[in-house]
Protein backbone atom coordinates (compact mmCIF):
# COMPACT_ATOMS: atom_id res chain seq x y z
CA UNK A 1 0.00 0.00 0.00
CA UNK A 2 3.25 2.56 0.10
CA UNK A 3 2.48 3.02 -3.22
CA UNK A 4 -1.35 4.12 -2.67
CA UNK A 5 -0.09 6.45 0.69
CA UNK A 6 2.31 8.31 -1.85
CA UNK A 7 -0.43 9.11 -4.47
CA UNK A 8 -2.87 9.86 -1.70
CA UNK A 9 0.53 12.39 -0.96
CA UNK A 10 0.85 13.65 -3.96
CA UNK A 11 -3.06 14.33 -4.86
CA UNK A 12 -2.65 16.65 -1.54
CA UNK A 13 -5.15 14.10 0.58
CA UNK A 14 -3.83 14.24 4.12
CA UNK A 15 -6.88 14.33 6.17
CA UNK A 16 -6.88 10.52 7.62
CA UNK A 17 -10.37 10.55 7.01
CA UNK A 18 -10.59 11.27 3.97
CA UNK A 19 -7.64 8.76 2.57
CA UNK A 20 -9.68 6.47 4.44
CA UNK A 21 -12.89 7.65 1.87
CA UNK A 22 -11.04 7.28 -0.89
CA UNK A 23 -9.12 3.76 0.46
CA UNK A 24 -12.47 2.21 0.15
CA UNK A 25 -13.32 3.76 -2.94
CA UNK A 26 -10.14 2.03 -4.19
CA UNK A 27 -11.31 -1.22 -2.31
CA UNK A 28 -14.35 -1.24 -4.68
CA UNK A 29 -12.94 -0.48 -7.86
CA UNK A 30 -10.44 -3.62 -6.90
CA UNK A 31 -13.47 -5.78 -6.71
CA UNK A 32 -14.88 -5.53 -10.14
CA UNK A 33 -12.07 -3.97 -12.39
CA UNK A 34 -8.88 -4.34 -10.95
CA UNK A 35 -6.81 -3.93 -13.77
CA UNK A 36 -7.81 -0.55 -14.19
CA UNK A 37 -6.52 -0.15 -10.56
CA UNK A 38 -3.27 -1.31 -11.64
CA UNK A 39 -3.12 0.36 -14.65
CA UNK A 40 -3.71 3.46 -13.32
CA UNK A 41 -1.31 2.71 -10.69
CA UNK A 42 1.76 2.33 -13.15
CA UNK A 43 0.83 4.68 -15.88
CA UNK A 44 -0.84 7.64 -14.60
CA UNK A 45 1.05 10.42 -12.52
CA UNK A 46 1.00 9.34 -8.67
CA UNK A 47 -1.31 12.89 -8.17
CA UNK A 48 -4.25 11.92 -10.79
CA UNK A 49 -4.52 8.05 -9.73
CA UNK A 50 -6.57 8.77 -6.11
CA UNK A 51 -9.13 10.93 -8.27
CA UNK A 52 -8.69 8.72 -11.30
CA UNK A 53 -10.48 5.68 -8.87
CA UNK A 54 -13.13 8.39 -7.42
CA UNK A 55 -14.27 8.66 -10.62
CA UNK A 56 -14.55 5.01 -11.81
CA UNK A 57 -16.00 4.46 -8.97
CA UNK A 58 -18.66 7.07 -8.61
CA UNK A 59 -19.53 6.26 -12.37
CA UNK A 60 -19.61 2.57 -10.84
CA UNK A 61 -22.36 3.40 -8.17
CA UNK A 62 -24.24 5.17 -10.63
CA UNK A 63 -24.03 2.19 -12.99
CA UNK A 64 -24.84 -0.60 -10.61
CA UNK A 65 -28.35 1.90 -9.43
CA UNK A 66 -29.83 1.32 -12.91
CA UNK A 67 -28.29 -2.39 -13.77
CA UNK A 68 -29.45 -3.97 -10.35
CA UNK A 69 -32.62 -4.65 -8.46
CA UNK A 70 -35.81 -4.97 -9.16
CA UNK A 71 -36.76 -3.31 -12.35
CA UNK A 72 -39.55 -1.08 -10.21
CA UNK A 73 -37.36 0.19 -8.12
CA UNK A 74 -34.43 1.10 -10.11
CA UNK A 75 -35.64 4.92 -11.12
CA UNK A 76 -36.11 5.71 -7.54
CA UNK A 77 -33.07 4.72 -6.28
CA UNK A 78 -31.57 6.50 -9.22
CA UNK A 79 -33.35 9.77 -8.27
CA UNK A 80 -32.92 9.76 -4.85
CA UNK A 81 -28.97 8.97 -5.81
CA UNK A 82 -29.01 11.99 -8.43
CA UNK A 83 -30.40 14.09 -5.29
CA UNK A 84 -28.10 13.12 -2.99
CA UNK A 85 -25.15 13.81 -5.37
CA UNK A 86 -26.80 17.45 -6.56
CA UNK A 87 -26.68 18.10 -2.63
CA UNK A 88 -23.52 17.20 -2.08
CA UNK A 89 -22.16 19.26 -5.24
CA UNK A 90 -24.22 22.02 -3.70
CA UNK A 91 -22.60 22.31 -0.36
CA UNK A 92 -18.77 20.91 -1.41
CA UNK A 93 -19.40 18.14 1.17
CA UNK A 94 -21.39 14.76 2.17
CA UNK A 95 -22.00 12.73 4.89
CA UNK A 96 -22.78 10.05 2.60
CA UNK A 97 -19.47 7.62 2.37
CA UNK A 98 -19.77 7.35 -1.32
CA UNK A 99 -19.77 11.01 -2.12
CA UNK A 100 -16.90 11.92 -0.05
CA UNK A 101 -14.48 11.42 -2.31
CA UNK A 102 -15.50 12.37 -5.20
CA UNK A 103 -16.43 16.17 -3.72
CA UNK A 104 -12.95 15.97 -3.10
CA UNK A 105 -11.99 15.65 -6.51
CA UNK A 106 -14.11 18.11 -7.84
CA UNK A 107 -12.81 20.53 -5.74
CA UNK A 108 -9.33 19.54 -6.88
CA UNK A 109 -10.34 19.47 -10.61
CA UNK A 110 -13.43 21.47 -11.10
CA UNK A 111 -13.90 20.75 -14.60
CA UNK A 112 -15.30 17.30 -13.31
CA UNK A 113 -18.53 19.35 -12.01
CA UNK A 114 -19.89 20.11 -15.09
CA UNK A 115 -19.61 16.57 -16.12
CA UNK A 116 -20.82 14.94 -13.29
CA UNK A 117 -23.72 17.02 -14.01
CA UNK A 118 -24.03 16.01 -17.63
CA UNK A 119 -23.93 12.36 -16.88
CA UNK A 120 -27.27 12.27 -13.66
CA UNK A 121 -28.78 13.99 -16.41
CA UNK A 122 -28.14 11.45 -19.05
CA UNK A 123 -27.65 8.22 -17.32
CA UNK A 124 -31.55 7.81 -16.43
CA UNK A 125 -32.40 7.41 -20.64
CA UNK A 126 -30.98 3.68 -19.78
CA UNK A 127 -33.37 2.98 -17.34
CA UNK A 128 -35.45 3.36 -20.58
CA UNK A 129 -33.46 1.38 -22.80
CA UNK A 130 -35.67 -0.63 -25.59
CA UNK A 131 -33.22 -1.30 -28.41
CA UNK A 132 -31.91 0.66 -31.60
CA UNK A 133 -34.32 0.65 -35.23
CA UNK A 134 -31.63 1.99 -36.71
CA UNK A 135 -27.67 3.05 -36.66
CA UNK A 136 -28.54 6.55 -35.69
CA UNK A 137 -30.52 5.21 -32.87
CA UNK A 138 -27.00 4.13 -32.05
CA UNK A 139 -25.27 7.51 -32.84
CA UNK A 140 -27.88 9.26 -30.68
CA UNK A 141 -27.17 6.69 -27.92
CA UNK A 142 -23.50 7.28 -27.80
CA UNK A 143 -24.28 11.19 -27.67
CA UNK A 144 -26.87 11.20 -25.08
CA UNK A 145 -25.37 8.46 -22.68
CA UNK A 146 -22.39 6.79 -23.56
CA UNK A 147 -19.96 10.28 -24.16
CA UNK A 148 -20.91 11.82 -20.86
CA UNK A 149 -20.50 8.43 -19.14
CA UNK A 150 -17.01 8.36 -20.45
CA UNK A 151 -15.99 11.92 -20.07
CA UNK A 152 -16.50 11.67 -15.74
CA UNK A 153 -13.30 9.56 -15.75
CA UNK A 154 -11.55 11.30 -19.15
CA UNK A 155 -11.66 14.79 -18.23
CA UNK A 156 -9.28 13.87 -15.50
CA UNK A 157 -6.96 13.23 -18.13
CA UNK A 158 -7.57 16.05 -20.85
CA UNK A 159 -5.61 18.96 -21.21
CA UNK A 160 -6.55 21.69 -18.92
CA UNK A 161 -8.25 24.81 -20.28
CA UNK A 162 -10.74 23.87 -23.54
CA UNK A 163 -11.51 20.55 -24.01
CA UNK A 164 -14.03 20.85 -26.89
CA UNK A 165 -11.11 19.37 -29.51
CA UNK A 166 -10.26 16.38 -27.15
CA UNK A 167 -14.49 15.95 -26.50
CA UNK A 168 -14.57 15.45 -29.82
CA UNK A 169 -12.04 12.66 -29.73
CA UNK A 170 -13.27 11.12 -26.70
CA UNK A 171 -16.38 10.48 -29.13
CA UNK A 172 -14.78 8.47 -31.40
CA UNK A 173 -13.37 6.97 -29.11
CA UNK A 174 -16.36 5.90 -26.80
CA UNK A 175 -18.31 5.36 -30.49
CA UNK A 176 -15.58 2.19 -31.33
CA UNK A 177 -16.03 1.33 -27.51
CA UNK A 178 -19.41 1.10 -26.64
CA UNK A 179 -20.09 -0.78 -30.29
CA UNK A 180 -17.49 -3.03 -29.01
CA UNK A 181 -18.60 -3.58 -25.67
CA UNK A 182 -22.52 -4.23 -26.91
CA UNK A 183 -21.05 -7.07 -29.74
CA UNK A 184 -18.56 -8.25 -27.00
CA UNK A 185 -21.25 -8.74 -23.93
CA UNK A 186 -23.89 -10.24 -26.84
CA UNK A 187 -24.60 -13.03 -25.17
CA UNK A 188 -25.70 -11.83 -21.65
CA UNK A 189 -27.67 -8.52 -23.05
CA UNK A 190 -29.42 -11.14 -24.72
CA UNK A 191 -30.05 -13.07 -21.69
CA UNK A 192 -31.07 -9.81 -19.73
CA UNK A 193 -33.29 -9.08 -22.29
CA UNK A 194 -31.37 -6.71 -23.87
CA UNK A 195 -30.61 -6.49 -27.90
CA UNK A 196 -28.19 -3.81 -29.07
CA UNK A 197 -27.54 -4.28 -32.58
CA UNK A 198 -30.36 -2.05 -34.45
CA UNK A 199 -32.68 -3.79 -36.04
CA UNK A 200 -31.90 -2.31 -39.85
CA UNK A 201 -28.44 -4.15 -38.76
CA UNK A 202 -30.17 -7.63 -38.60
CA UNK A 203 -32.20 -7.22 -41.20
CA UNK A 204 -29.42 -6.24 -44.06
CA UNK A 205 -27.72 -9.33 -42.89
CA UNK A 206 -31.19 -11.30 -42.90
CA UNK A 207 -30.45 -12.10 -39.26
CA UNK A 208 -33.44 -12.29 -36.40
CA UNK A 209 -33.40 -12.04 -32.74
CA UNK A 210 -34.11 -15.76 -31.95
CA UNK A 211 -30.83 -16.32 -34.38
CA UNK A 212 -28.44 -14.89 -32.11
CA UNK A 213 -30.58 -15.74 -28.81
CA UNK A 214 -30.61 -19.66 -29.76
CA UNK A 215 -27.24 -19.05 -30.90
CA UNK A 216 -27.07 -20.24 -34.37
CA UNK A 217 -23.88 -20.30 -35.86
CA UNK A 218 -25.09 -18.78 -39.56
CA UNK A 219 -22.73 -17.23 -43.01
CA UNK A 220 -25.61 -14.53 -41.71
CA UNK A 221 -24.49 -13.81 -38.14
CA UNK A 222 -21.04 -14.11 -38.91
CA UNK A 223 -20.99 -11.48 -41.34
CA UNK A 224 -22.93 -9.66 -38.85
CA UNK A 225 -20.51 -9.59 -36.46
CA UNK A 226 -17.80 -9.01 -38.68
CA UNK A 227 -18.97 -6.02 -39.85
CA UNK A 228 -20.03 -4.61 -36.44
CA UNK A 229 -16.01 -5.07 -35.96
CA UNK A 230 -14.83 -3.89 -39.03
CA UNK A 231 -16.61 -0.48 -37.75
CA UNK A 232 -15.02 -0.75 -34.56
CA UNK A 233 -11.35 -0.90 -35.68
CA UNK A 234 -11.67 1.73 -37.87
CA UNK A 235 -12.80 4.00 -35.35
CA UNK A 236 -10.19 2.61 -32.97
CA UNK A 237 -7.40 3.27 -35.47
CA UNK A 238 -8.99 7.27 -35.70
CA UNK A 239 -9.20 7.44 -31.84
CA UNK A 240 -5.42 7.30 -31.97
CA UNK A 241 -5.53 11.28 -32.54
CA UNK A 242 -6.79 11.21 -28.98
CA UNK A 243 -3.38 10.70 -27.74
CA UNK A 244 -2.00 14.00 -29.14
CA UNK A 245 -4.58 15.40 -27.04
CA UNK A 246 -3.69 14.59 -23.85
CA UNK A 247 -0.58 16.17 -21.84
CA UNK A 248 2.24 13.60 -22.51
CA UNK A 249 2.14 12.34 -19.02
CA UNK A 250 -1.23 10.97 -19.64
CA UNK A 251 -0.30 9.62 -22.85
CA UNK A 252 1.18 5.76 -21.61
CA UNK A 253 -2.65 5.30 -20.32
CA UNK A 254 -4.82 6.55 -23.08
CA UNK A 255 -2.64 4.27 -25.26
CA UNK A 256 -2.72 1.36 -23.09
CA UNK A 257 -6.90 1.86 -23.14
CA UNK A 258 -7.02 2.17 -27.29
CA UNK A 259 -4.71 -1.08 -27.35
CA UNK A 260 -6.64 -2.92 -24.90
CA UNK A 261 -9.84 -2.69 -27.19
CA UNK A 262 -7.66 -3.55 -30.03
CA UNK A 263 -6.53 -6.50 -28.46
CA UNK A 264 -10.38 -7.39 -27.55
CA UNK A 265 -11.36 -6.87 -30.98
CA UNK A 266 -9.22 -9.28 -32.44
CA UNK A 267 -10.10 -12.07 -29.99
CA UNK A 268 -13.72 -11.66 -30.39
CA UNK A 269 -12.75 -11.80 -34.40
CA UNK A 270 -10.78 -14.47 -33.88
CA UNK A 271 -13.94 -16.72 -32.54
CA UNK A 272 -17.00 -15.23 -33.54
CA UNK A 273 -19.57 -17.72 -32.89
CA UNK A 274 -18.20 -17.80 -29.19
CA UNK A 275 -19.76 -14.62 -29.12
CA UNK A 276 -23.02 -15.91 -28.74
CA UNK A 277 -22.32 -17.61 -25.73
CA UNK A 278 -19.39 -15.52 -24.17
CA UNK A 279 -17.78 -12.15 -24.00
CA UNK A 280 -14.26 -12.81 -25.67
CA UNK A 281 -11.19 -11.10 -23.83
CA UNK A 282 -7.49 -10.67 -25.01
CA UNK A 283 -4.69 -12.96 -23.98
CA UNK A 284 -3.05 -12.25 -20.65
CA UNK A 285 0.07 -12.21 -22.06
CA UNK A 286 -0.74 -9.79 -24.60
CA UNK A 287 -2.66 -7.49 -22.26
CA UNK A 288 0.44 -7.27 -19.62
CA UNK A 289 2.90 -7.23 -22.19
CA UNK A 290 1.23 -3.27 -23.51
CA UNK A 291 1.00 -2.63 -19.76
CA UNK A 292 4.45 -2.83 -19.81
CA UNK A 293 6.08 -1.64 -22.70
CA UNK A 294 3.88 1.73 -21.58
CA UNK A 295 4.85 1.25 -17.80
CA UNK A 296 8.46 1.28 -19.30
CA UNK A 297 7.72 4.56 -21.64
CA UNK A 298 5.43 5.97 -18.92
CA UNK A 299 8.57 6.16 -15.92
CA UNK A 300 10.34 9.05 -17.09
CA UNK A 301 6.71 10.78 -16.88
CA UNK A 302 5.01 10.18 -13.77
CA UNK A 303 5.78 11.44 -10.10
Amino acid sequence: MRGWDRALDAAGIHDPGLRGDYGRQREQVVRYKREVVLAAGLLLPERLVPHVIAAVAFMHRTDTLLDSGPVEGRAAAYEQWGEEVARGLGAGESDHPELRALLATVSAHPVLRDRVVDYLAAAGADLDFTGFQAEADYQSYVDGYSLPAFMVVTTLLGPDGDQSAYRAACRTYIEAGQRLDFVNDLAEDLAGGRLTIPEQVLKQHDVTRADLEQARDLPGVRALIAGLLDRTDRALADARALVDLVPAANRPMVRFMIRVDELTSAAARADMPALLHRSASPSKFAALRALGGEYVRSRPLRG
